[in-house]
């Protein structure tokens, strides 16, 4: 059982930063895509920011210029550099990842729990 485990929400002051992590631990093979969305109250779950294994990424509109994702292969995980939060960046942030448990080319999607980031003064 693949598992994903996030660390870093909190309440911040607009403007303010914070750092997510998120640890993949479990039986697997390998690690593709690995990412972040996020929900905040009356809305759907939208994409934050992925990250390739190569290391392409890419993030939503409003979030560019502000947050930066980047992983860590040998430790399988991946970080979100959050800075000049913004009141409407308030929301239950959820690590994603594809992971091949059992075969090399099959991938299962994984979810954490979420992590709540609170922007307010």
């Amino acid at each position: 059982q693949v598992q994903l485990m996030e660390s870093g929400g909190g309440l911040v002051q607009p403007g303010g930063s914070l750092r997510l992590s998120c640890a993949a631990s479990g039986s697997f093979i390998r690690i593709a895509d690995m990412g972040w969305y996020r929900q905040a109250p009356g809305k759907e779950r939208e994409l934050v920011a992925v990250i390739s294994s190569s290391g392409t990424t890419k993030y939503a509109e409003s979030v560019k210029g502000r947050f930066t994702i980047s992983r860590d292969i040998a430790k399988n995980t991946v970080y979100l550099q959050m800075n000049s939060l913004k009141p409407e960046d308030t929301a239950v942030y959820y690590c994603h990842a594809k992971v091949a448990i059992e075969t090399f080319y099959r991938f299962t999607e994984v979810w954490g729990q979420g992590t709540l980031v609170t922007v307010s003064s």
